[in-house]
């Protein structure tokens, strides 16, 4: 039986780049996202590369959907790789922006869909040679974020439980790497309304082709944590020599508006 790839927010950003290595390299894919339309297109372009490519959509806000995903996305198939890419974001005062709807679904996405598909994954990929499982977390994973505190939070959930869950899985032929980028040219920040946020300032944004090879890459051997770009590393180490409360200090100046 053919091993496929399974990625989640494959509509746009990363998603489609993560999606047009795996195809480059001649593996299946199953590519998921909450726009139907977007993912067809997708799928022609990478079938034109000669793998095949199964479209479900689902909307990861809803925990049900987690479980209709794995069930419609492993019938007939073995998925070998599996990348939790889908994510949502908002900037603003916690107190006084988001409603708690848009909380809530970002919770569901980034923390308790990707939770719910590797619990049903890793038991799926150690009754075959090997498996991989890729989290899309953040360097935002590191430190409080005041502006973005509700995305942060689960950022540095994402991050935790990867290494906890790979460290378990130590010697197994299952491997888990969390993969944190920084500003990265997605559609993400439209949508989280960071237009005008200082952090964006800084330094062009790493490309969203560039941040997922070498997380593909890197997660091709095992590599726990990937932290792409130099000053993300510094952002990333940062809280481990300073002061808890002057690095969520510094990250509130860097996430505010100006």
């Amino acid at each position: 039986m053919a091993s496929w790839t399974l990625i989640t927010g494959a509509s746009e950003g990363l998603g489609v780049e993560f999606a047009r290595i795996a195809a480059r390299e001649g593996r299946n894919l199953i590519l998921t996202a909450r726009s139907k339309d977007k993912l067809e297109t997708l799928a022609a372009e990478l079938r034109s590369a000669s793998v095949d490519v199964a479209v479900i959509p689902a909307d990861l806000s809803d925990l049900a959907e987690a479980d209709r995903l794995w069930s419609e996305a492993t019938d007939g198939r073995e998925i070998d790789v599996l990348v939790n890419n889908a994510g949502l974001g908002g900037h603003d005062a916690f107190a006084l922006g988001q409603g708690w709807e848009r909380e809530l679904a970002s919770i569901n996405v980034n923390m308790l869909s990707l939770t719910r598909l590797m619990k049903l994954a890793i038991p799926h990929m150690q009754n075959l040679p090997k498996g991989r499982i890729l989290n899309v977390a953040s360097v935002a994973g590191f430190t409080p974020g005041p502006n973005m505190a509700v995305y942060h939070a689960t950022k540095a959930y994402v991050l935790s439980l990867s290494e906890a869950v790979a460290e378990e899985l130590r010697g197994s032929n299952v491997t888990i790497t969390a993969l944190c980028p920084g500003a990265t040219a997605t559609q993400f920040f439209d949508a989280a309304d960071m237009d005008g946020v200082r952090l964006l300032k800084l330094g062009k944004p790493m490309s969203a082709h560039t941040v997922a090879e070498l997380g593909w890459l890197e997660a091709r051997v095992g590599k726990r944590i990937v932290v792409p770009g130099l000053m993300n590393k510094v952002f990333a180490f940062l809280p481990r020599i300073s002061p808890r409360g002057l690095t969520t200090r510094i990250a509130a100046q860097a996430m505010g508006k100006h």
